[in-house]
């Protein structure tokens, strides 16, 4: 099925270093709770934001992601970011999917994640390009928001019943096109950093893992010690 304007698509970012089975079940999750047409998984190529140490190329978390999602029905992959030849920034990819995606799009993002958006490259921008679906996060409250110099009018009060887990959802519109949807999910502790420490120390990663990524990192040595 082609893309229309009432498509709507969500767009996952992220290192990916690797993908594992926590992406997919929020990539699930949020699909799930606004109706996601499509699910675009987008790794990135050289992040801002991150250390590169223990990155593994980008052309590997590519084909891991593309493994992860082959089969899942509404789940796909770009390579917007890893084959950029540069930094990739948000606003970047955003404008650039926004002239080749017809649809309304989504930009999926953990709440930690979230709290640093002051600092991204026009963020003021980028707020007004894509709607927001920023995911809860063990351990930090949405009532955080609140602080942030980007949104004046939202009080604290407005957050606290989700952070009481009374409430699942709260849209707030910030534009005349774009809103930003909270939302709760199902906590999963699994984390990148997390498998590739039990990596390094040949622990199991099974459990963690999508089978065929598993094997991909097995057969290219990946996150090994050299």
């Amino acid at each position: 099925m082609s893309d229309s304007p009432f498509t709507r698509i969500g767009l996952l970012g992220g290192t990916f270093n690797p993908v594992h089975n926590c992406h997919l079940s929020i990539a699930g999750q949020a699909q799930e709770a606004l109706a996601f047409d499509r699910v675009i998984f987008i790794p990135s190529g050289a992040p801002p934001h991150k250390s590169r140490e223990s990155l593994a190329p980008a052309h590997h978390r590519l084909r891991m992601v593309q493994h992860a999602v082959a089969g899942l029905p509404g789940f796909t992959v770009s390579d917007a970011e890893a084959n950029a030849p540069d930094i990739s920034y948000t606003i970047d990819t955003v404008r650039t999917l926004r002239e080749t995606v017809k649809g309304e799009l989504w930009f999926i993002i953990g709440l930690d994640a979230f709290l640093d958006i002051a600092g991204w490259k026009s963020a003021e921008t980028l707020l007004t390009l894509t709607n927001f679906l920023v995911l809860s996060r063990s351990h930090v409250p949405f009532s955080r928001v609140a602080s942030l110099a980007l949104f004046p009018s939202l009080l604290p009060t407005h957050l606290q019943r989700l952070d009481a887990g009374q409430q699942r959802r709260l849209d707030l519109p910030i534009g005349p096109r774009a809103t930003i949807t909270f939302l709760r999910i199902d906590p999963c502790e699994v984390s990148s950093s997390a498998v590739r420490e039990r990596i390094r120390k040949g622990a199991d990663v099974t459990d963690w893992l999508p089978p065929p990524v598993h094997s991909y990192i097995i057969r290219h040595n990946l996150y090994v010690p050299r």
